[in-house]
């Protein structure tokens, strides 16, 4: 009884029952770029509900914080497209690893977050408590796989979501439910969203979009 009552729950959060609760966060100038190479970065188009991102042998990410009233967020939920397409890469290799899109949710112990509250993605994630669970579409891996990642394999975990090519798909994640699996603990709180594309490895061209961006 206890499992179908909990599995009653999870479909009413994802059928739209508890979307009153839901965090929208829109794709406005509350989104800040960072680059990880020096004037090698996306084009992004900031419209509200939307995000369109173009990148052409660059990479760079959107970062803003999220507000204090998502701070207990576990679930997540969103679509995406992909109209052009890097190539399936290796996601563990460090300079080696394009894929079309990445969207990152940042966690951190509740005292760090109070803190830290604002900061930087930089500065975030120099924090000892900062973990971040990373949904990708690219690479060639079975959905779901968890992969370590080579820019911080104890703080940062892949998510293999759908594999390197063109289409269009909507997304509802467990959120906590992946943390434990990629970290073995309880996620902190979410103090954090990211976005990036990466095609500089592989010279490569995307032309993606991210859509209706929630937590709750």
């Amino acid at each position: 009884m206890m499992k179908l009552l909990t599995r009653l729950v999870v479909v009413l959060m994802f059928s739209g029952t508890f979307q009153a609760s839901a965090e929208a966060l829109k794709f406005d100038n509350s989104w800040v770029e960072q680059g990880f190479l020096r004037l090698w970065t996306n084009d992004y188009g900031l419209k509200g509900r939307q995000l369109q991102v173009s990148s052409d042998g660059t990479v760079s990410m959107l970062y803003r914080s999220v507000p204090k009233s998502a701070w207990g967020s576990k679930m997540a939920s969103w679509g995406w497209s992909v109209a052009q397409s890097v190539k399936a890469t290796d996601l563990t290799r460090k300079g080696g690893d394009d894929r079309n899109l990445a969207i990152y949710f940042v966690f951190m112990d509740a005292k760090d977050a109070d803190r830290l509250s604002g900061a930087s993605i930089r500065k975030v994630l120099k924090n000892a408590s900062t973990k971040a669970l990373v949904y990708v579409w690219g690479g060639d891996y079975p959905r779901g796989k968890i992969l370590f990642s080579p820019y911080g394999p104890n703080q940062l975990k892949t998510v293999a979501s759908r594999k390197a090519g063109k289409g269009a798909f909507n997304e509802s994640v467990d959120l906590a439910a992946d943390y434990q699996r990629a970290f073995g603990a309880t996620p902190g709180v979410l103090v954090g969203v990211g976005v990036s594309a990466d095609s500089d490895d592989t010279d490569g061209m995307i032309s993606a979009t991210i859509k209706d961006l929630k937590v709750f």
